[in-house]
């Protein structure tokens, strides 16, 4: 995708192999680029959110991993664990992980050359997945635009699974930019996702660089126009994903799901397999939900005529809390946009797809 015409993707490795990626804090108001140079960096840039999104934070995971071998450690394992402990909820990061540990122990080769190619490998199916995610979709906006006249599709995505959250398209926004590229006529609701604001931040800078038609609206308001028939259809991403369709998702994509279900909404989840959890059942007893800090809630980013800055939004004394993701059970799913084809949310589906796992 692109910033100012010139392609990007989320993360990258240049001719020296110096690893960079886009700072994603200070979208959109300043684009800056940051190079990671060590194993401990790149946690930072997982656990701050200088890099966010599951598939994205995976693929991190995965050249933290890399220069880990770079490094005097103990253990890759050492590694693994540190890397694990940035982001719990995400479950692409702890898969990666995995991978490249069992990777190494079947191997006799350059361990930093052999973990540096399975990062690339990573890499690469990560922007796959995301592409033939796109494909699969386009078809549900394809139906819709046929069956409605020809007229625009209002779109509802909720936070940023765009492709700053990934690689390259996205999973929830893979779909948007393929129909747009098609001809066909999209706008976008984008849900503003307090406490740390990436719909308003992130999907807005990625849909005015493509100059998709877009319109910020607060978290609250997705059921109003659901109401009043404004909203086609509603695609979002997944952090992790039980292999019977429960999903964890950014805060509040439990309540746009029970509001698209109350006004028969179409609501699907754009879930590359990275993401699904297929060693889990019970979303709601067995996902993680990682509490960040409350001060992501009590403060507000902005920019301001002296430039960005935090303010306070409440009594500087008042206790919050602020969870990260919440789970939407599978009933309340349409069905699950996967990299193979789209499948309803539930266990025998999903399997369908994906026998191996079965």
């Amino acid at each position: 995708m692109k910033i100012a015409n010139t392609h990007y993707e989320g993360i990258w490795l240049d001719t020296n192999r110096k690893l960079w990626v886009i700072d994603q804090r200070l979208l959109p108001f300043e684009f800056k680029t940051l190079e990671i140079k060590t194993l401990d960096e790149a946690v930072f840039a997982i656990k701050e959110m200088i890099v966010r999104g599951a598939p994205l934070i995976g693929v991190t995971a995965a050249y933290g991993m890399y220069l880990a071998t770079l490094e005097s450690l103990d253990s890759l394992k050492i590694a693994a664990q540190k890397l694990k402990d940035s982001r719990p909820t995400a479950v692409d990061l702890a898969k990666t992980v995995d991978r490249i540990l069992q990777k190494v122990s079947a191997s006799n080769t350059s361990i930093s050359d052999l973990v540096l190619a399975e990062a690339e490998t990573i890499k690469n199916e990560t922007l796959d997945q995301c592409k033939k995610i796109g494909e699969h979709g386009l078809k549900l906006i394809e139906d819709i635009y046929n069956t409605n006249g020809h007229k625009t599709v209002n779109i509802l995505t909720h936070c940023n699974a765009g492709w700053l959250a990934t690689v390259d398209y996205g999973t929830a926004t893979s779909p948007i930019y393929l129909a747009h590229e098609k001809g066909i006529p999209i706008h976008v609701w984008v849900d503003e996702t307090r406490p740390r604001n990436q719909g308003a931040a992130l999907t807005t800078y990625e849909l005015g660089q493509e100059e998709i038609p877009h319109t910020l609206i607060a978290d609250n308001t997705g059921g109003h126009l659901m109401q009043h028939k404004l909203v086609d259809l509603i695609i979002v991403g997944t952090d992790r994903t039980t292999r019977k369709g429960d999903v964890a998702n950014k805060i509040g994509t439990y309540l746009k799901a029970l509001a698209a279900f109350d006004n028969q909404i179409p609501f699907y989840v754009a879930a590359p397999s990275s993401s699904i959890d297929f060693s889990i059942c019970n979303g709601l007893k067995e996902i993680p939900i990682e509490e960040r800090d409350e001060n992501e809630v009590k403060y507000m980013k902005g920019l301001s005529a002296e430039g960005i800055q935090e303010i306070l939004i409440c009594p500087e004394n008042t206790n919050a809390v602020n969870y990260g993701f919440d789970v939407t059970p599978a009933r309340l799913i349409s069905g699950l946009i996967t990299e193979r084809g789209i499948c309803k949310a539930n266990e025998k589906s999903i399997l369908s797809l994906f026998p191996e796992y079965a």
